[in-house]
C-alpha cells in the first residue's frame, strides 16, 4: 500500500495534528486525558474506526515505559480482577467500533466522553464494599469503553480512588490496568480488522506532534498548581468533545 495514499490532507491533516498535539499536552502535564481529547478530534479527520486504533499505536511507547515500575508497586491481584473484567468487555467495545455506523459512532463517542468528563469533574468515587463482582463490573465497563474509543480509564479511576491505599500504589494500579487494557484492545482490534497498513501514514504524521505535546506538557508541569492543570485538562476534554460533534460538520469542516 502506498503510504502517501493514506496520509490525511487539508482540513483532515489540521484536525489530526491538533488532536495529537492537544492529546500529548494533556498526557504530558497531567498523565491522563490523552484519549479523551485525541479520539473525538481525530475521528473528525479519520473516522472513529481509525482514530481509536491510532491512539493505541501512539500510546505503545508510553505504556511500555511505565509498566515495569507499575508492576513492582501495584496490587496485582486487585488489578488482575479489574483486568479480567476489561478482557471480557474490550471485544464487545471493539465489535461496536468495527460494525457501527461511523456518523452514529461519532455522536456516541463525543457524548460518552462528555458523560465521562462529568464523572471526572464530579469527583465521584466508589465508596461501597469491594467485592469480586463489583471489581469485575468496573473492569467490564472500562473494557467496553476502551474497545470503542480507548477511554477505559474513568471507570477504573473512580473505583481505585475509592480504595484505601497510598497514592503511589493507586497510580501504579491504574498504570498497570491501562497497560492490560492496551493489550486487550490490540488483540480485539486486530481480530476485528482495525489494525492495518492504512494506519501507518496517519501514525507517521501524528507521532511527532504527540511527542511534542508530551514534551511541552511535561515542561509546563510545575508552572502552576496541579489543580490548575487538571482543570485545564478538563477544559480541553470538553472542547474536544464539543468540537467533534457532527452537528458542526457544515460549519467547521
Amino acid at each position: 500500500m502506498d503510504i502517501a495514499l493514506a496520509l490525511p490532507v487539508g482540513p483532515a491533516l489540521a484536525w489530526l495534528l491538533g488532536a495529537a498535539l492537544a492529546g500529548g499536552l494533556a498526557r504530558g502535564f497531567s498523565g491522563f486525558g490523552a484519549a479523551l481529547i485525541f479520539v473525538p478530534l481525530a475521528a473528525v479527520a479519520l473516522g472513529p474506526q481509525r482514530a481509536a486504533p491510532l491512539m493505541l499505536a501512539l500510546e505503545v511507547l508510553a505504556i511500555a515505559a511505565l509498566t515495569p515500575a507499575a508492576w513492582r508497586i501495584a496490587d496485582r491481584r486487585e488489578v488482575g480482577w479489574l483486568a479480567a473484567g476489561a478482557a471480557a468487555g474490550t471485544p464487545l467495545g471493539a465489535a461496536v467500533l468495527a460494525l457501527a455506523d461511523p456518523l452514529a459512532l461519532r455522536w456516541g463517542v463525543a457524548l460518552t466522553i462528555l458523560a465521562l468528563l462529568g464523572l471526572l469533574v464530579s469527583g465521584w468515587r466508589f465508596r461501597g464494599v469491594p467485592s469480586r463482582p463489583v471489581t469485575l463490573g468496573f473492569g467490564l465497563a472500562g473494557g467496553v469503553l476502551g474497545g470503542i474509543a480507548m477511554v477505559s480509564g474513568p471507570p477504573a479511576m473512580a473505583y481505585l480512588m475509592g480504595r484505601d491505599g497510598p497514592a503511589r500504589q493507586l497510580r501504579a494500579d491504574f498504570a498497570l490496568y491501562l497497560a492490560a487494557g492496551a493489550v486487550f484492545a490490540g488483540i480485539a482490534y486486530a481480530a476485528a480488522g482495525l489494525l492495518d497498513a492504512a494506519l501507518l501514514g496517519p501514525f507517521l504524521v501524528a507521532a511527532p506532534a504527540y511527542g511534542l505535546g508530551i514534551w511541552g506538557g511535561a515542561r509546563m508541569f510545575g508552572l502552576a498548581s496541579e489543580r490548575v492543570f487538571r482543570h485545564a485538562c478538563f477544559g480541553m476534554i470538553a472542547l474536544a468533545a464539543l468540537l467533534s460533534l457532527p452537528a458542526w460538520d457544515g460549519v467547521l469542516r
